[in-house]
């Protein structure tokens, strides 16, 4: 083959040894270190050949023995060139907020720390460590895990890594975090609220969030027809949520089934005022101006700041609501299956965490323990005997009686 270099010549000999090189191996006398070369499957379709260079003998033989049994040459571009050839795949298999989501995600957190690593160099123990380095709590670094799974899931279905070292490692949790449960307010705090929140729309979208557990995007896309007043009863079958440019989409609810949630006696005189004089197909909160209403508008709206400071809550969002609902479904009585219907929940264990079972569980103890111990206190119970008041006087017990 033209180019092809001989067994004679310098550059397949190993100059340490005298002897010949090993096929797939070469020397480079200019940097010292042995190479290889391998043939693979491009990118971009066809072939590609890549080149790696080691300072020892053994180490290049090792790494030409993985290539030869299937390893891809492709595993030699980094995470960022990887990122912008399969990110339009992952865009495109996700809800566009997820794809916000992640794209931030990338942008802050994965690209500084592992964009500049080579994909077969990355590691489950090299993601710990730059997972140290992130910003954010356990939702944004969680994020951060997800995509980057993805992208590295993605080189492993291509056949340019072996394995995909991301999903070795654990992921944060989100217990490890501020709990959902400290997020909720008290009845008074929301009775203080929505009384600072003027007659209207606003208020009502407020009431509808924290009375039924509703993500913002579910109230927001609410009509007129999904409420059934007669059987106190909204149906939420849809979803709306800013795309990649901050645009309105419209889709399912975020566990892709519709569920029903209750009309509380709270909530329906803001429902009906909401709905009054409008078709079956209107929006049921629609903004001053007939617009859609949005969280964001909301908190523009209503003077966000000044609400959290009159309920001593600086740190408040609109997604505690939601959280609020959770905590009083399970003080109203509702059982588990009943409140993850409602919340729209994919896992019991998601609603676990608000279900607090240990504070449950000792308010329910407070009624039965108070009555044993009453119980106790007024003799009703059988007398110790005198052997057994004598041991614990004197510490002195019968002798063992062999048999």
């Amino acid at each position: 083959m033209a180019g092809r270099p001989s067994r004679d010549s310098p550059t397949r000999v190993d100059p340490r040894t005298g002897r010949p090189l090993p096929e797939g191996i070469r020397w480079r006398a200019d940097r010292q270190r042995y190479q290889i070369r391998v043939v693979g499957p491009s990118v971009e379709g066809g072939a590609a050949e890549r080149s790696r260079t080691f300072l020892t003998l053994t180490e290049a033989k090792r790494e030409l023995a993985k290539l030869v049994a299937g390893r891809n040459p492709n595993g030699s571009m980094t995470l960022e060139q990887w990122y912008e050839k399969y990110w339009p795949a992952i865009e495109s298999s996700v809800r566009p907020a997820t794809a916000r989501c992640y794209s931030v995600a990338w942008r802050l957190r994965v690209k500084p720390t592992l964009g500049r690593h080579r994909l077969e160099d990355i590691t489950s123990p090299m993601i710990e460590s730059a997972m140290v380095a992130w910003s954010g709590g356990a939702s944004a670094k969680n994020d951060a895990l997800a995509v980057l799974s993805r992208l590295l899931d993605g080189a492993r279905r291509s056949r340019f890594i072996d394995y995909n070292p991301a999903r070795e490692v654990k992921r944060p949790s989100m217990r490890e975090s501020i709990s959902p449960v400290s997020r909720a307010l008290t009845l008074d705090q929301i009775r203080v609220l929505l009384d600072l929140v003027p007659e209207g729309a606003y208020r009502g979208y407020l009431a509808a969030l924290v009375y039924t557990g509703m993500r913002a995007g579910e109230a927001t896309a609410l009509r007129v027809g999904d409420v059934d007043f007669k059987r106190g009863i909204i149906r939420v079958s849809r979803s709306l949520s800013p795309g990649q440019r901050g645009e309105l989409i419209e889709q399912s609810p975020k566990s892709h089934t519709s569920r029903d949630v209750p009309l509380i006696d709270a909530l329906r005189p803001y429902a009906e005022a909401a709905a009054r004089g409008k078709h079956a197909s209107d929006l049921l909160f629609a903004g001053p101006d007939g617009g859609r209403l949005t969280n964001h508008n909301a908190r523009r709206g209503v003077d966000w700041e000044t609400l959290r400071a009159a309920i001593g809550r600086p740190d408040l969002r609109i997604h505690d609501l939601r959280h609020t609902a959770a905590v009083l479904l399970f003080d109203a009585g509702l059982a588990v299956p009943d409140v993850q219907a409602i919340l729209g929940h994919s896992a019991l264990l998601v609603t676990h965490m608000y279900a607090d079972t240990r504070r449950l569980a000792a308010k329910r103890g407070v009624v039965p323990m108070s009555k044993f111990f009453n119980v106790q206190s007024e003799g009703q119970y059988r007398p110790i005997p005198a052997a057994t008041r004598t041991i614990l006087r004197t510490g002195v017990k019968y002798p063992r009686i062999q048999r």
